[in-house]
């Protein structure tokens, strides 16, 4: 009697446990340590190419196409029955079987799509989207433009390290007075609607413009205009890339490529010691001969530290070169300028499209 109990709890376990609809608790499981586990991976991808730019090592770029999983349950339950002299003996059996097979695809970056990503500038458009998306427009313009009318913002930076000190100051105060009228909500940023013809009547257009509210510090303002040599300007300032022909009234930008920043921020990149003694990195001078700091051009932006020793207090971290390379984790302004650019290389992957309207920008990190 006992034999025939734990058959039929045997058999009601299989039933119970193969029957069971797997799907919803599996999707649980897996999804978030698919996608924390693709999040760290494309983290420490973006990391490790920087490190390998500060070393004029050739960056590469694998996406991950697709993820696939399929899972399955199975059971089985058996019994045999052995006969002997003075009775017989029953023996049960049960089993479960789980099943887990993922398929995960990769796609190399290269070719049309590895141009229209890495190597094409960022268009004006896609400064526009991520200051009306309330990023800083201080943070936004320093990382993506290397140059506003004669403002020179470290142009030299967009590739390998280079021997001879940046130019940046100016644009560096340009871009803090920007922040100011930003928090101050006394800036515009947007795409104008329509623009006077020869004759006065009002046209289509699509005119990307900064515009100056009533009310904004009248000082701050100056120095802007002063800045960017456009004194007599009005409060609207039109952008365009073409400095050739620039507009009394316009600001001509000059954007970089995904290289380019990331060659820009890679430079702050701290190496061991031993690193730059062999001369494995280069080390830029200033005019008077001295070791620059490149902590003075993105220092409060972006930030990579080193140790001999996987640290433990890192956002992310990536071995490169017999040494660990990361940013911290309570290093903000990096952790922000490291979203910013994954924004960035996503929003070069797709099709951008002028913004219409001219909306405040918000006041964001």
């Amino acid at each position: 009697m006992i034999q025939i109990k734990t058959v039929l709890l045997a058999v009601m376990l299989c039933v119970t446990l193969g029957c069971r609809t797997v799907g919803p608790t599996s999707l649980q499981q897996t999804h978030p340590q698919y996608n924390h586990a693709i999040s760290r991976s494309l983290d420490e991808q973006f990391l490790l190419n920087l490190v390998r730019l500060k070393y004029r090592d050739n960056p590469y770029f694998l996406g991950v196409a697709s993820v696939t999983t399929q899972q399955s349950v199975e059971s089985d339950v058996s019994a045999s029955v052995k006969l002997i002299r003075g009775g017989d003996t029953l023996t049960p059996s049960a089993g479960i079987t789980y099943k887990e097979t993922p398929t995960i695809s990769y796609s190399p970056l290269s070719g049309d799509q590895f141009l229209k990503q890495i190597l094409s500038p960022v268009p004006l458009e896609a400064v526009l989207i991520l200051t009306q998306s309330g990023w800083s427009v201080q943070r936004v313009v320093s990382v993506c433009v290397e140059r506003a009318n004669g403002l020179d913002n470290a142009s030299n930076a967009s590739g390998p390290t280079p021997t001879r000190e940046p130019r940046f100051e100016q644009f560096a105060e340009m871009t803090e007075i920007l922040r100011e009228l930003q928090v101050s909500d006394a800036l515009e940023l947007g795409a104008a609607t329509c623009e006077p013809d020869a004759n006065g009547h009002m046209k289509e257009g699509h005119d990307l413009v900064l515009q100056l509210k009533p009310g904004a510090p009248t000082d701050r303002v100056a120095r802007l205009k002063e800045l960017l040599g456009v004194r007599g300007a009005n409060d609207q300032l039109r952008l365009t890339n073409d400095f050739l022909n620039r507009p009394k009234d316009g600001l001509a930008v000059r954007t970089r490529s995904m290289m380019g920043i990331l060659f820009y921020l890679s430079h702050n990149a701290e190496v061991p010691p031993r690193h730059q003694a062999a001369g494995l990195v280069t080390q830029t001078q200033s005019a008077e001969g001295e070791a620059f700091d490149w902590n003075e051009v993105t220092g409060g932006l972006f930030r990579v530290r080193s140790s001999t020793n996987r640290p433990a207090n890192a956002f992310v971290a990536v071995p490169y070169r017999g040494a660990w390379f990361y940013i911290a984790d309570n290093d903000l302004e990096s952790k922000s300028t490291f979203m910013l650019l994954t924004q960035l290389f996503n929003l070069q992957a797709g099709q951008i499209k002028t913004v219409a309207p001219a909306l405040t920008i918000g006041v964001g990190g």
